[in-house]
């Protein structure tokens, strides 16, 4: 989703020089692999946007390849672009690796100052080790390696998978489902109480190009709209958009995750970016691809 929204920004800005490879070409965790492509390539700037990802379930369940599969991934792509020479690189965290009772709005300097969510503690520890190599690499060898610290994403391309999928994605699909299939409620799961902020990832390519372009510092960036939305009030908002008169219910068995998530975006916008998609129509776009493509 990320890197495909990342190669529509590049194409909008002229660029056709583009070399992009997804795991089915070859294995990110595989260092050979990486060094043979940088040998054969030779990139100038690198969008390291690869990771394994997935929601409360999927890193809940698979903690170990949540761990392994992003550590080597980012080692070996970040170390490569340094013997290799890379002019930049921009490295992608998540939100979801703050302290889980982080002050809110959350500051970037808040990173590592608490207790880590643990649905998803391997998948954050991966992340910051990240973050963290891409400030020592520039601190030691002078790398112009920059991160960023999306919020919550979604938009063409998404995972609609239940199994492993986002929060937005998952219930666009049960709500969808529920609707054609006629049934009367469709299952929630924890209270819906939590808040969180959604980025369209439009956006989020877009502000990744605008730090290319303006930002270099060791100080990772957070990227979201500063503005949250309670995951009940959410799936309300899927209903509406997506037509299902039946019911939302809780299961209550089910866990909530971090209780909110909400991104301080000052630093972006004093970098001089601001997103543009509103959540609605954020929503309903996806939602129009994902029937237009039959990935529901």
């Amino acid at each position: 989703m990320v890197g495909s929204a990342l190669v529509r920004k590049l194409n909008a800005e002229g660029y056709r020089n583009i070399v992009v490879r997804d795991s089915k070409e070859f294995d990110l965790r595989n260092q050979q692999a990486v060094n043979t492509f940088f040998d054969a390539e030779k990139p100038e700037y690198v969008f390291l946007a690869a990771a394994k990802v997935g929601g409360i379930h999927a890193n809940n369940t698979f903690p170990a390849e949540f761990l392994y599969d992003n550590l080597m991934i980012e080692t070996n792509i970040i170390h490569a672009s340094y013997m290799h020479k890379v002019k930049k690189l921009l490295f992608l965290g998540s939100s979801c690796i703050y302290p889980k009772f982080a002050k809110q709005p959350i500051k970037e300097e808040y990173l590592l100052d608490g207790y880590l969510e643990p649905t998803n503690e391997a998948y954050a520890i991966a992340k910051i080790t990240g973050i963290e190599l891409c400030k020592f690499y520039r601190r030691q060898y002078g790398c112009d390696f920059i991160s960023a610290m999306p919020t919550n994403l979604y938009g063409p391309g998404d995972n609609f998978n239940l199994e492993i999928s986002h929060v937005m994605p998952a219930l666009i699909r049960k709500i969808y489902v529920a609707k054609v299939s006629g049934e009367k409620e469709v299952v929630m799961w924890g209270t819906g109480t939590p808040r969180r902020e959604f980025m369209h990832v439009d956006d989020l390519a877009a502000a990744c190009y605008h730090l290319m372009e303006k930002y270099s510092a060791e100080l990772h960036v957070n990227m979201g709209t500063g503005e949250d939305i309670e995951i009940g009030e959410l799936a309300k908002l899927i209903k509406e958009i997506v037509g299902f008169e039946g019911e939302i219910v809780n299961d209550l068995t089910k866990p909530d995750g971090t209780p909110r998530k909400l991104l301080d975006v000052s630093l972006l916008n004093s970098i001089g970016f601001e997103h543009k998609i509103e959540l609605k129509e954020g929503i309903q776009a996806v939602y129009s691809w994902a029937i237009e493509n039959r990935v529901l």
